[in-house]
């Protein structure tokens, strides 16, 4: 060959491709982050990286990952490598690395292509690197998961609703029960639910009998029919009375009915003079001699000057006192036809005796015992008796004036008069029953008290009250005190309440 042959540069593919990477830069670090994650079965990915994993180097690549050795860490192959015609590294992963690819694929990778199988080790199994058709379109775990999720939330949904039924539920049910406990007697009155308050007609059985004094008016009349048994209820005459029959005049007399009769049918029944009985009289609690010695004369047939006669010597019957006042026991009396006025006063006297041999009175007590029960009986309910009979007795201990008004009117004569409050001419009277002006008990009893005032006045209960007002006449609500600041606070509470009620008899 000469020289100049020799010279000449001779073709060489592996030379020039040689001088080709040589030529070529540096890798730098600005290329994409590397993947560690397994390459997705079925994907470009994998494609590529199998087909570049060629020789020997992929075969022992391909036996690593069968026999499920630790994947090493991607290489990348340098530009001295491949000019030297040495196989490029690849990322190797385990078996594990595969099954976390797999679920990376269900995560969001897409598959284009299924792989060329990979002919295992001998001796050794290896899933197909790509999956069948079954593999693609077979259901995950995580598929059912996702389609049991929906279930649970409307599982939930449902329940937090039934809570919120419940409780709109109950809100209302509670609401409900507040105000009928609230307003439940107006509403049925409204409505027409509930109890009546009248008996039905056709009820009407036995016998009963209700005394009507002098100057009874429709509430006081309605309460006695209610107290005898007559009407179901204490207010149902009167309402009666305001609806149908405003102006029925009542006459003092003892009349026979019959018991669980209606309002109306106990209203004709007491204008009917056949209903008055013959031969009875009552005496009425709290009532004087002076008020009801006209209705015994007129129930009896008897003249009134007969029992004005009758009354004038109380030693006649054995009572050591200035007058028959509070020996008249209140009851109701039935007498014989030719009944004379002194026997109705000697039989209504002896009874007011057994109610004091009853209470425990010493004879020689009487009319102090009979005195103080009569200002329990005109001043308290009978609830508060003896609570009153205890103010009483603690003023008379330290000597300060009883300044009980129901004594002052009496012995001004407006005891009667319908007011609770007294004149002042009534307090400033000298009368010898005013205990405005006098220390001490009134010098006679001043009504006829009931066997629980008599009781009371013997056994008065504990307390160190020494004053006490009624702040509500229409329930009789009574304030007691010790001392005379809580009692005018009391005193500001009536005077608001007979405000409230003009027409109350304040």
């Amino acid at each position: 060959m000469s020289e100049r042959e020799s010279a000449s540069p001779q073709h060489d593919p592996d030379a020039r491709l040689g001088d080709l990477f040589e030529n070529l830069p540096d890798p730098t670090q600005q290329l994409p982050t590397v993947d560690n994650s397994a390459p997705v079965p079925g994907s470009r990915r994998a494609a590529r990286e199998a087909a570049s994993a060629t020789g020997q180097g992929a075969a022992s690549e391909a036996s690593r990952a069968a026999s499920s050795e630790p994947a090493a860490a991607p290489v990348r192959a340098s530009a001295d490598d491949a000019g030297r015609g040495e196989p490029s590294a690849t990322p190797v992963r385990d078996s594990a690395d595969a099954v976390d690819a797999a679920d990376a694929a269900d995560a969001g990778d897409t598959p284009t292509r299924a792989l060329p199988q990979v002919p295992p080790a001998s001796g050794e199994s290896q899933p197909p690197l790509g999956g069948g058709l079954d593999d693609l379109f077979a259901p995950h775990e995580d598929e059912h998961a996702s389609s049991r999720a929906p279930k649970k939330k409307r599982r939930t949904g449902c329940l937090v609703a039934l809570i919120i039924v419940l409780v709109i539920v109950g809100g209302i049910a509670a609401t409900g029960v507040w105000v009928m406990n609230t307003y439940g007697d107006k509403i049925n009155e409204a409505m027409g639910w509930g109890e009546p308050k009248d008996w039905e007609a056709g009820l009407a059985t036995g016998e009963a009998f209700v005394t009507i004094s002098e100057g009874d008016t429709g509430a006081p009349v309605s309460t006695k029919l209610f107290e005898a048994g007559i009407t179901k209820t204490e207010d149902v005459f009167y309402d009666y009375l305001v609806k149908e029959e405003p102006d029925l005049t009542f006459y003092p007399g003892v009349y026979k009915l019959q018991k669980k009769m209606t309002a109306a049918a106990a209203a004709e029944a007491l204008q009917n003079p056949d209903n008055k009985m013959e031969n009875t009289a009552s005496m009425s609690e709290g009532g004087t001699i002076v008020s009801s010695l006209p209705a015994m004369a007129e129930s009896l047939g008897l003249p009134l000057a007969d029992f004005e006669a009758a009354v004038k010597d109380p030693s006649a019957y054995g009572v050591d006192a200035q007058n028959l006042e509070g020996w008249l026991f209140p009851a109701v009396y039935t007498f014989d036809p030719d009944v004379t006025a002194v026997q109705v006063i000697q039989r209504m006297v002896d009874r007011t005796r057994e109610a004091l041999t009853e209470a425990g009175v010493p004879d020689a007590d009487a009319e102090r015992v009979l005195t103080i029960a009569s200002i329990i009986q005109r001043e308290g309910r009978t609830d508060d008796f003896a609570k009153v009979s205890r103010v009483i007795q603690n003023r008379l201990d330290i000597d300060m004036k009883l300044q009980m008004d129901s004594t002052a009117q009496y012995g001004y004569g407006s005891l009667h008069e319908g007011v609770v409050s007294s004149s002042a001419e009534a307090l400033e009277d000298p009368n010898p029953w005013n205990t405005y002006v006098h220390t001490g008990l009134p010098i006679t009893p001043i009504a006829s008290p009931s066997f629980k005032a008599i009781d009371a006045a013997m056994h008065p209960a504990d307390g160190p009250w020494l004053y006490f007002v009624t702040i509500n006449l229409a329930t009789g609500e009574t304030q007691f005190s010790e001392t005379y600041e809580e009692h005018q606070a009391g005193i500001v509470k009536w005077q608001a309440w007979c405000r409230d009620n003009p027409d109350a008899g304040c």
